[in-house]
């Protein structure tokens, strides 16, 4: 659970910052990054809360 909270972490990160230069600066790139690397932040946040459901059974 740990290794997937600092994945989860991490790919924060990387979104807050290509999203702050989509919506800054107007890069179009870093905006399709951002798209990316929210549906993959979506993915791994339902992993966690099956994770943290299951060990509080």
């Amino acid at each position: 659970m740990k290794n997937l909270f600092k994945s989860i972490s991490e790919k924060f990160e990387a979104f807050s910052k290509d999203a702050s230069d989509h919506v800054e600066k107007g890069n179009k790139a870093a905006g399709t990054r951002a798209r990316k690397a929210s549906l993959d932040i979506e993915k791994q946040l339902k992993e966690f809360r099956k994770k943290s459901i299951a060990s509080t059974k």
